[in-house]
């Protein structure tokens, strides 16, 4: 018998499971997430091989959610010193790469940036040759610097040659353990959000190789040493340890899509809106066919604007440890919280703060703790409390919701106990057993995917751009990890562009398959 860990850091606890070969949960493991990460993650691997007796050994698949990634861009901290390349020069000289960002991220990554000639049009004519001694120059005076390189060429999406001849060069100047970042693998068309990206994914190199070695580390420590490494994407999907290396920016935002993959399982529900709570804060996202719904908008991560996928999420500041003051007509709820440290403060616990926990255990939605400890609360001050928390999961829910029919809503996460078995525009409340750790076995059961977006114009047939599109996704998800024969296109999305000559498309296609084995 062989088994699967999965592990989800959030900000206040660390889930941990292990599921069989069937996907079934053996064991699951709640631990307080510590200020070491890596700490935090080893000891909830340690329990959950004590709780449940398996041998180290028999663990062949060991998965990693997290928000590392995302806390390091935040936090200004942990991130790689880059340099930018931006090909289009003299077409995209009024805006600079790095444009709009904020002083105190740029400080911490910035060694330089050049626009040097070359690029195409959007219909694939080339706007100028590519200045090769002007890359090579950078690239010498960035030498012994950077710890990577983001490579940006206007239009790239269409034609992929001048990112990869600089690619070429620049490897040819620099030292070997430089990483690099092209534009095409990562982002959409828009040559700004596309070029921040970029930018964004080269920066996270060094945080990402410290939270992969981590979590190495801290599997090895517990005998696991010869398990397949995989972490989450933000869609929902697993990628490969070495895939995430490359591509780190695709871990951000990954949490909340763990906890709505793990819904869908649990409830073996395809479509519905997943409430997750947590600590501090309320999650709502929406399933779409199993998988998260991504969000049509300009994607902000640590105020940089960017054309990036993610989920389409809503969060808002309610949770188990969520702060209630001015109980009465003026009750105020959150946003800031206690998280983590709600065992110790809360009243029913035997601490001093009244917290969203409190309400709920004083009006008796749930059981949990000493009740006589908010005993003392009148009636219609806990009530109105509650029914203020309630609101406000209740408005998230309306602003998430794309028709006025009800849904049904699936309540995961530990801290989802405080919410009620009905709510306004929900069809059906639903409570999946194993609810509380949701997170850690979306991370676990999550199969492979890979997603290109490109442009195609003179001289692609409609049918050959699809099939095209759709062999480039496919070897994508092989790179992230996927066993080839299981791999299928689940998603295209073709959009004609009419201002563009040449019958010109936009493809996006998603394929996704099983873990290779």
């Amino acid at each position: 018998m062989t088994y699967r860990i999965g592990i989800d850091v959030g900000g206040t606890h660390t889930d941990a499971v292990i599921l069989n070969q069937k996907q079934e949960l053996v064991v699951k493991v709640k631990t307080a997430t510590t200020e070491d990460i890596g700490a935090g993650i080893g000891k909830a691997i340690a329990a959950c091989l004590a709780k449940s007796g398996i041998d180290s050994q028999q663990v062949t698949h060991a998965m990693l959610g997290t928000t590392h990634c995302t806390n390091a861009i935040v936090e200004r901290n942990g991130l790689s010193r880059i340099g930018v390349v931006r090909i289009g020069a003299p077409a995209t000289l009024a805006i600079p790469p790095f444009t709009g960002w904020p002083k105190e991220l740029l400080d911490t990554v910035y060694v330089g940036s050049v626009i040097v000639s070359g690029g195409h049009e959007f219909d694939g004519q080339r706007i100028a040759d590519l200045d090769e001694e002007a890359i090579r120059q950078a690239g010498g005076q960035w030498k012994g610097n950077v710890a990577a390189v983001a490579i940006t060429s206007v239009n790239s999406p269409v034609d992929t040659a001048d990112e990869v001849r600089a690619l070429e060069i620049l490897r040819e100047v620099l030292d070997d353990s430089v990483h690099f970042s092209l534009s095409h693998e990562i982002g959409s068309i828009g040559l700004l959000e596309r070029e921040n990206a970029t930018i964004l994914n080269a920066s996270l190199v060094e945080a990402a190789k410290k939270m992969v070695e981590g979590f190495e580390r801290s599997l090895v420590e517990n005998g696991i040493s010869h398990a397949q490494i995989f972490l989450s994407q933000n869609d929902g999907t697993l990628m490969r340890s070495s895939y995430a290396l490359r591509f780190p920016v695709l871990t951000i935002a990954s949490g909340p899509t763990n906890s709505i993959r793990g819904a869908a399982y649990l409830s073996k529900e395809r479509n519905a809106l997943v409430i997750d709570v947590g600590g501090t804060t309320t999650d709502i996202g929406v399933l779409v066919q199993g998988f998260p719904r991504e969000s049509s908008l300009v994607a902000e991560i640590g105020d940089v604007r960017t054309n990036f996928r993610m989920p389409d999420l809503l969060s808002f500041g309610l949770g188990g440890g969520t702060l209630i003051r001015s109980l009465g007509e003026d009750v105020q709820v959150g946003p800031d919280s206690v998280g983590y440290q709600l065992p110790q403060k809360g009243l029913i616990f035997g601490g001093d703060v009244l917290t969203a926990t409190d309400i709920a255990v004083a009006v008796g939605q749930t059981e949990l703790g000493n009740p006589a400890n908010v005993a003392h609360y009148p009636k219609e001050h806990v009530e109105a409390a509650y029914q203020r928390m309630v609101e406000l999961v209740e408005e998230a829910i309306d602003k998430m919701k794309t028709s006025a029919d009800p849904v049904p809503a699936i309540l995961v996460g530990g801290g989802s106990i405080i919410l009620p078995d009905k709510l306004a525009g929900v069809s059906e409340v639903i409570r999946p057993a194993n609810f509380d750790v949701a997170n850690a076995i979306g991370v676990t059961i999550a199969q492979v995917s890979g997603q290109i977006e490109k442009i195609y114009s003179h001289g692609w047939q409609r049918e050959e751009a699809l099939q095209d599109a759709k062999g480039l996704a496919t070897s994508e998800a092989v790179a992230a990890g996927a066993n080839r024969e299981t791999v299928e296109i689940v998603d295209i999305e073709e959009v004609p562009l009419a201002y563009l000559p040449g019958n010109a498309i936009r493809v996006r296609v998603k394929a996704v398959g099983n873990l290779s084995i």
